[in-house]
């Protein structure tokens, strides 16, 4: 018989009707009371960790997350963390780089409509992660609407349907029917002893590029933030002409400050070296991102400068694969 543990941090699934409207409210013990019965052969622990909505959930929650399951990876085979969903993506990014070395199933799950509802998706999502954190497999998931993404690839695409996630650049691990699971791909659990690493550094900011945009806004961020991810166009340019970006890269890159250029789109990834706009970037010591989505780019970035003070190490550690959320490594080489 597996042994599960299910942690709870409140959510949408765990949501009552408030004065103010939906505000998490059940525990962990009544979660798992609006379970069918009959999930299988497991046993399923329940315990609450926080109960909150996913929007106020911070940085130090993943810390807290993470160190409740390794506190009690060795008594479980399995864990389940119900979660809202607003940052659930954020969260699974940041537990598959602080916990690495995974040799059982970390399962991330919530709902769009919450688990006291007649009419709700939150049972079937739960009893799928609870199925699926049996399985002989490692690493962090998550689960949705009878589909399983792996931790680095899941991004929220919709606000009220059921199918909310999509696996982004990267196929599904499997999927859950009728409590059968047929896989697309199967990870294999690490061979590595597990290992907590909750090392972070906040101060990332997230920037989206759009067209008119003053280059004196990195003078505003250039004392906040160590690490500035910049969601650019297309293939990842900067504009030069006009309103110059180009020499504040440069100026930012000079100090230390890690510069991260992503694109806005979500599928493909970036690619520096193919327009002129994207080559005049690659000049400075910017960091690429591959086709990785923006929610692990974020969480990755929050750990990587975390590990350490050199901005040589950081593009190391971001650009080097790490729990799937890269295709390849990455490196500028122009040949052309």
């Amino acid at each position: 018989m597996k042994k599960i543990l299910l942690l709870a941090t409140g959510g949408t699934i765990a949501s009552v009707e408030g004065n103010e409207g939906l505000v998490p409210g059940l525990t962990a013990e009544e979660l798992l009371h609006f379970l069918p019965a009959g999930l299988g052969d497991m046993k399923v622990d329940g315990r609450i960790l926080m109960n909150i909505d996913s929007t106020n959930l911070q940085p130090e929650q993943w810390v807290q997350i993470a160190e409740a399951v390794y506190s009690h990876y060795h008594e479980y085979d399995g864990f389940v963390i119900t979660h809202g969903t607003d940052t659930l993506a954020y969260t699974s990014a940041a537990l598959s780089y602080m916990l690495q070395g995974l040799g059982k199933p970390v399962i991330l799950t919530g709902s769009q409509v919450p688990i006291s509802f007649k009419k709700t998706d939150a049972k079937k999502n739960v009893s799928d992660a609870l199925r699926f954190a049996c399985e002989d497999i490692g690493g962090v998931f998550v689960m949705f609407d009878g589909r399983v993404i792996l931790g680095t690839r899941a991004v929220k695409m919709r606000t009220k349907s059921y199918d909310a996630f999509e696996s982004i650049n990267h196929p599904y691990v499997a999927y859950v029917t009728n409590n059968n699971i047929t896989y697309q791909w199967k990870p294999s659990p690490s061979s590595k002893e597990i290992s907590l690493n909750t090392k972070l550094c906040t101060d990332v900011f997230l920037m989206k590029l759009y067209p008119g945009m003053k280059p004196e806004t990195f003078d505003v961020l250039k004392n906040l933030y160590k690490g500035i991810i910049i969601e650019s166009f297309g293939n990842g340019g900067l504009p030069f002409e006009g309103r110059n970006l180009l020499s504040k890269i440069q100026e930012l890159t000079e100090q230390g400050t890690a510069i991260i250029i992503t694109t806005q789109c979500l599928e493909e990834g970036e690619d520096l070296l193919l327009y002129e706009v994207g080559r005049k970037v690659a000049q400075h010591q910017i960091i690429l991102s591959g086709d990785m989505n923006t929610e692990a780019i974020v969480a990755k970035s929050m750990w990587a400068l975390g590990q350490t003070d050199s901005l040589a190490e950081v593009k190391e550690i971001i650009e080097t694969p790490l729990a799937g959320d890269l295709s390849m490594k990455l490196e500028i080489e122009d040949d052309k």
